[in-house]
């Protein structure tokens, strides 16, 4: 079977300049994909080149990552900035075929711009493949599978709890193996379950996180401090702050969507990021002794984040909607890096049920 090919575009839309990765006919089935946080459209590499050479497929880099322009986050609007970008490639020329309607697949963040855009743009999204997700009710700072608030200020979310370490060493553009918190062993141990996968594409990866850009205004973002444990709560601005439940709380608005294409959502069962059990999670690490002050379980529990996302999937079922879980053993936070050829029958499959 032919593999895809792709070229780099930049394309105006929504007031800045997106770089748009592109591949296949544009007449071919499309699908749009939406990369995740501390990436760009070249995560998506890899997958791309074990994809049929008749689907039209888009893959941008968000704001603030890549080649795209840095320009800031309004966290208050949840992920709706990310997706306003990419609802603007709908229709800008030669990226779309006239009116398309692409599966969109969402990784991590991604997939919570995935959400955001089906609900804002219900009539322009065929099918939806989470892949990693985030929860519809953001990260951290959660109790239970309605979402409910640990703390009235969502305590343990936003751009304050980001590790200082790795920033530091984001900013630097280090390229080394030698501390834990080194973008190089975050991409091997949090991004996969295991390193080797990353393969000969080691390189292109940490490229690709290494074009994160830093600051208030990005990643990670601002951070205002809490009376709460552990004394930082979401501020107004950044990445980390878009993703927090203060700003991005998606479930109602995601079961209530009209038309309720078809959802696929791909995991795997060693995340150590999107988890009941996520080591990027505050409550968690604070029950593990990892940072200290934990005010207990009854208090501050971890965040159910897997069962919150099958919750309001069956609820947007029982709407009408269908959705499928795709539970992957021993792979880690990118399913489509890890375990390619059951990525890609997965969004073959979606892409032929939402045609």
């Amino acid at each position: 079977m032919p593999r895809m090919e792709s070229t780099q575009r930049t394309v105006r839309g929504n007031g800045i300049v997106q770089r748009v990765r592109v591949a296949g006919p544009p007449d071919g089935p499309p699908v749009l994909l939406v990369h995740g946080n501390c990436s760009s459209s070249a995560f998506w590499e890899p997958l791309l080149r074990r994809l049929p050479d008749t689907l039209r497929v888009v893959a941008p880099d968000l704001r603030g990552y890549g080649d795209t322009d840095t320009v800031g986050v309004d966290a208050t609007r949840g992920l709706r900035d990310f997706a306003d970008d990419v609802a603007a490639l709908l229709d800008a020329p030669g990226i779309f075929g006239p009116g398309a309607r692409p599966v969109v697949v969402g990784h991590s963040l991604g997939g919570g711009v995935a959400m955001r855009l089906l609900v804002d743009r219900p009539d322009r999204v065929a099918g939806v493949l989470l892949s990693a997700s985030v929860s519809p009710y953001g990260f951290g700072g959660t109790r239970d599978l309605d979402g409910t608030p640990t703390t009235p200020d969502f305590a343990g979310t936003g751009g304050g709890t980001a590790n200082a370490d790795f920033v530091a060493r984001l900013i630097a553009g280090d390229r080394g193996a030698d501390a834990p918190a080194s973008p190089r062993n975050v991409l091997r141990t949090a991004y996969v379950a295991d390193p080797a996968s990353l393969g000969d594409d080691e390189e292109l990866l940490l490229d690709s996180l290494l074009s994160t850009a830093t600051g208030d205004g990005n990643y990670p973002g601002t951070a205002v401090a809490s009376p709460h444990w552990p004394g930082t709560a979401a501020g107004g601005s950044g990445v980390l702050n878009a993703l927090a439940p203060a700003h991005f709380r998606i479930a109602d608005e995601l079961v209530a969507v009209a038309g309720k294409p078809p959802i696929t959502w791909v995991r795997g069962d060693a995340d150590v990021i999107v988890s009941d059990t996520s080591l990027f999670d505050l409550a968690y690490l604070g029950s593990l002794g990892a940072v200290p002050g934990w005010p207990g379980e009854r208090d501050c529990p971890p965040q159910p984040m897997v069962g919150q996302t099958r919750a309001v999937l069956d609820r947007y079922a029982a709407a009408g909607g269908t959705y499928r879980e795709v539970v992957l053993p021993g792979c880690g936070h990118s399913p489509h890096l890890e375990r390619p050829a059951e990525f890609v029958a997965e969004l073959l499959a979606l892409t032929e049920q939402a045609g």
